[in-house]
């Protein structure tokens, strides 16, 4: 079976490294950054089947990233996650662009679902 290469992008560098670490253990090739322009360092130097933005990013936000992928990487699928549900009126909207929207904290299954969900209906890979 194939693995599926996901970029992690989250501030909490703890907290993304933990994760990067667990869906090694589900059969993904796992690497993080932790800001937008680590990200997009990554995404010209190397090929991903999908991308796991945290919402909120010091500096270039969750979603400043997420439309500069989808500029430059159009049929690469992209989720979101928050760990902040309320303050703002859009509060649990997925952003234009993104295949899916995830609450944190983050539920390993739900997220390895929805990211391979979301690198099928893009036809990026065939497992």
């Amino acid at each position: 079976m194939s693995e599926y290469r996901v970029l992690l992008v989250d501030d909490e560098e703890e907290l993304v490294a933990t994760l990067a670490e667990r869906l090694e253990y589900r059969d993904f090739l796992a690497q993080y950054a932790i800001s937008g322009p680590a990200a997009l360092r990554m995404l010209r130097e190397q090929t991903f089947d999908v991308v796991v933005i945290d919402l909120k990013l010091p500096g270039m936000s969750g979603e400043e990233l997420l439309q500069t992928i989808g500029a430059a990487y159009p049929h690469l699928p992209v989720l979101m996650v928050t760990g902040h549900g309320s303050g703002t009126p859009e509060a649990g909207e997925k952003p234009a662009g993104a295949y899916d929207l995830l609450p944190k904290p983050i539920d390993i299954s739900e997220l390895v679902t929805k990211m391979t969900d979301a690198i099928k209906a893009h036809g990026l890979k065939q497992k």
